[in-house]
């Protein structure tokens, strides 16, 4: 692998890393504060499980994406020839 794919390789894999730690961060902030106004609005009804437990799966399935099956991301790579191709056409087609 040419060193500039190397390097385009490791980027897209940090900046995947780094969108599921902010995913991460802002579900835990999120989900504090609806604990906390869970049991100051209705202390007798623990609502604040359901938010929990749905966008914590969402959060698992980033992870899963993220660590799990990073290699085998068929789709985009198939997106990201269509784009780089689409992106030379253009070129080609503005320097006519």
């Amino acid at each position: 692998m040419p060193q500039r794919e190397n390097y385009d390789w490791a980027r897209a894999r940090a900046e995947a890393k780094y969108k599921f730690f902010v995913h991460v961060a802002v579900y835990v902030a999120v989900m504090a504060l609806l604990v906390v106004i869970n049991i100051l609005t209705s202390p007798g009804t623990n609502w604040s499980i359901w938010p929990l437990i749905g966008w914590g799966f969402a959060v698992a399935l980033h992870g899963a994406r993220v660590f799990l099956f990073a290699s085998r991301n068929t789709i985009v790579d198939a997106l990201t020839d269509d784009e780089l191709r689409h992106t030379s056409d253009i070129k080609r087609d503005n320097g006519r």
